[in-house]
């Protein structure tokens, strides 16, 4: 549609044809990329947890705004190719297929395609009004009824931008101020269309305001994928509050729960051999993952000494409140005396009568100074390791099934004799760097196991469990665990056995 020279500019000279073709090959090319990555992205989402399934929504929200960018880029470059469109109709293959619109109803006139962009002038000294046919589209009116002038025109908008659109012709026919704005265009159908206007005043021979000419572009489909990106980028926000602060909460409980010394305590039974005692949490690669894995040393009344390790299914507060429901147990029938085969009978009953059902691995060592006796009963754990004389051995496993995985279960229990110089290591399973394959062993140790077995030299060559401890951070402390990890060892000092 030809106009008078604008009041800042003169006529641009229409961009050779080859050119127009270069520069929609080029956007179809970059939209099919974007389309390829997305579909990528899409296909190989972890929604795993709640976490990631709302940061994979908002993935897919902000990879969809890009292609409706660049699709729009391609059908207004169609547009500049084809030429206005008199008739109101979208030349035929035109129109982007790889977006789709809710149906309209058959009696309504069809949504515009996305990006879809028009051109409009309003002859100030004749009265007359040109519209290209894509406005037609947009607004959704009948080609024969006509144009819209500019006094019909704010009655086919939402009355909330009713005054924007009287500012800003306002601001172009008295103030020759050029426009740009965005209008919500209410349609017969009921639809309501996002569109963009940019218009200048028209000079006429004599200087003053002849028309108003402007360019319109349908932006609604660009403005709902604005508004997903948005609101799955807040709904990504609070996830990460949220997870946080369960983080935070964990790991203040699990710090309240497990014993308060982190590098070594020495309990000095009434009778018998010291037993120098170290421990050591190691947090997974993930330090958000929280795990329910405890240690646990207790003095007992009768002068023994409970030693045990455990490892709760989850992460987060849930793992870590069952992982004190579960250390409180073992603590209290420890007290009442109650033996390490029978206290995994009633901690398996415990954990398959509590309302928030979950497996778990344990280990109760408890041992009496006086004879140098272990007695120890283990409910689908890693066996503990025994260090002497520079080589080790895991002790031979009594029978015990994971708890909570079977009611009534029972709990076997196995003794042995320790001496003065002996390692007894006690850990869990998320030792093990299950990144380099180290899953077990062929005599079916755990990965983690095997590892520690290779330092008996240096273990049986410290002088505390401090040490040996030190060993374990040297040794897994930089590991890619998939899983957090406890790790208990009790050294057996020197001295003779009560008669």
């Amino acid at each position: 549609m030809p106009s008078p020279v604008s009041a800042d500019a003169s006529a641009a000279r229409h961009p050779e044809s080859g050119t127009v073709e270069a520069l929609i090959s080029r956007a179809r090319r970059l939209r099919g990329d974007v389309d390829a990555v997305r579909h990528t992205v899409e296909t190989g989402s972890d929604t795993g947890s709640g976490s990631e399934d709302v940061r994979a929504r908002w993935q897919r929200a902000l990879y969809t705004l890009v292609v409706q960018h660049l699709a729009s880029l391609e059908r207004q470059l169609e547009q500049l190719r084809a030429g206005p469109s008199p008739g109101g109709t979208v030349p035929e293959g035109q129109a982007p297929r790889w977006v789709a619109l809710p149906a309209a109803p058959p009696e309504s006139p069809p949504a515009p395609p996305p990006g879809l962009v028009g051109s409009a002038e309003w002859n100030l000294l004749t009265d007359e009004v040109d519209w290209s046919g894509e406005l037609y589209e947009i607004f959704g009116r009948p080609r024969q009824d006509g144009p819209l002038s500019l006094d019909e025109l704010p009655s086919w908008l939402m009355e909330e931008d009713q005054p924007l659109l009287t500012a800003m012709v306002t601001d172009c026919l008295v103030d020759g101020r050029a426009i740009d704005g965005e209008i919500r265009v209410l349609r017969p159908d009921g639809a309501v269309r996002a569109v963009q206007v940019t218009g200048r005043p028209v000079l006429g021979a004599d200087g003053r305001t002849a028309a108003m000419w402007a360019v319109l572009r349908d932006v609604t489909e660009l403005r709902r994928s604005e508004r997903e990106v948005g609101e799955t980028h807040e709904a990504l926000l609070y996830q990460r509050r949220i997870a946080r602060a369960e983080h935070r909460i964990a790991v203040e409980f699990q710090e309240a729960v497990l014993p308060p010394w982190r590098e070594a305590l020495r309990l000095m039974p009434a009778a018998g051999t010291a037993l120098d005692l170290a421990a050591h949490y190691l947090p997974s690669a993930t330090s958000a993952l929280v795990g329910g894995d405890w240690y646990d040393a207790l003095p007992l009344p009768s002068g023994a000494v409970l030693l045990s390790v455990g490892d709760l299914t989850g992460h987060g507060v849930v793992a870590t409140s069952s992982m004190a429901m579960l250390l409180g147990a073992v603590r209290g029938m420890a007290l009442a005396g109650v033996a390490p085969g029978p206290l995994m009978e009633h901690l398996n009953q415990l954990l398959d009568t509590t309302a928030q059902p979950a497996l778990g691995s344990a280990l109760c060592c408890r041992y009496d100074p006086g004879s140098r006796s272990l007695e120890w009963a283990q409910a689908g754990h890693p066996a503990p390791l025994l260090f002497r004389g520079g080589t080790a051995r895991p002790l031979l496993r009594p029978e015990g099934v994971l708890l909570g995985a079977t009611a009534g279960a029972a709990y076997g229990t196995a003794r042995e004799t320790l001496v003065p110089g002996d390692v007894l290591v006690l850990h869990t399973d998320g030792l093990a760097r299950r990144a380099a394959g180290l899953t077990g062993s062929p005599d079916g140790e755990p990965g983690g196991a095997r590892r520690l077995l290779g330092l008996a030299h240096r273990f049986c060559a410290a002088r505390s469990a401090r040490e040996c401890v030190r060993v374990v951070v040297e040794e897994f402390g930089g590991t890619e665990r998939e899983d957090d990890a406890c790790v208990l060892v009790a050294r057996v000092g020197d001295g003779d056995p009560a008669p």
